[in-house]
């Protein structure tokens, strides 16, 4: 019981939340949810995919880091994107 909670917990990375909102997405426009199912997969569906346009953003600024003008040796930078 205490490893399910652990792994609630753990955060969804970008593509289980990306694939998550495709899931909700397909649904919607397949199904016949009921007005209840559609607010909730709706809210689901927003807060997924505010998550995923934080990591794109925070993936983005990482690779900005990367792309240093007028320096001809490649070094390697630790990238944080899920969860910061």
């Amino acid at each position: 019981m205490m490893a399910a909670r652990k792994e609630a917990a753990k955060e969804a990375s970008f593509e289980e939340s990306l694939a998550e909102l495709e899931a909700i997405v397909e649904q919607m426009e397949t199904g016949e949810p009921s007005l209840a199912d559609l607010m909730e997969n709706y809210s689901r569906g927003i807060r997924l995919s505010q998550k995923c346009m934080k990591a794109l953003e925070r993936a983005e600024k990482a690779m900005d880091l990367l792309v240093k003008e007028g320096k001809e040796e490649t070094e390697a930078l630790e990238l944080a994107i899920e969860g910061e």
